[in-house]
């Protein structure tokens, strides 16, 4: 019985945390079928635990599952990696190497001429689905170790020939990124 209610509340809590990252994220219907299956599997985890009330250890299962069910749910998000990143990246290169080389991997850059405590700055912006986020900031890191890079994710996105590139799947293939040439 413990692991039963353990087990549909690490369910329930996933489903839970996934549904609410789709809703943020602007996917209403796959949201709302996702919340369908998690109800009924609330309201299974539950009743158990109701039913059994007077044995404290069905509720602790269910608190337990419940603290498993938000870290397995947040882990299934980071998987799905579901819309985009902007990144802004400022570095010392005014020659903008970075940005051209940026471009050549197929990132969407726009730069411009900054000003820092210590000089001219290239200050860039880059749009990017979040699955590539990481392989993004590798990048940059190789290409210059002490870039200032600051990421957040956008509310709306709209227009921009880079945005239209993306959305038809031409960005990158097959989950690799184009090659240099």
């Amino acid at each position: 019985m413990l692991l039963i209610i353990f087990s549909i509340n690490i369910v329930y809590v996933s489903f839970f945390t996934v549904r609410m990252i789709l809703t943020l994220k602007g996917y209403r219907y796959i949201a709302a079928v996702v919340s369908m299956v998690e109800v009924v599997i609330y309201v299974v985890g539950l009743g158990l635990v109701l039913d059994n009330l007077n044995e404290i250890q069905n509720l602790i299962a269910y608190a337990v599952g419940y603290g498993c069910g938000v870290i397995i749910g947040t882990k299934i998000e980071e998987k799905l990696a579901l819309g985009y990143v902007t990144v802004n990246v400022i570095t010392a290169d005014v020659d903008k190497q970075m940005t051209s080389q940026l471009r050549q991997k197929g990132y969407g850059v726009t730069d411009w001429v900054s000003h820092g405590l210590n000089g001219d700055r290239t200050s860039m912006q880059i749009l990017t689905p979040r699955k590539y986020e990481l392989a993004l900031y590798e990048e940059i890191k190789q290409l210059d170790p002490k870039a200032f890079i600051i990421s957040y994710e956008p509310k709306m996105i709209h227009g921009g020939f880079w945005v239209k590139t993306v959305r038809k799947g031409r960005l990158f293939k097959n989950g690799e990124k184009k090659s240099e040439t």
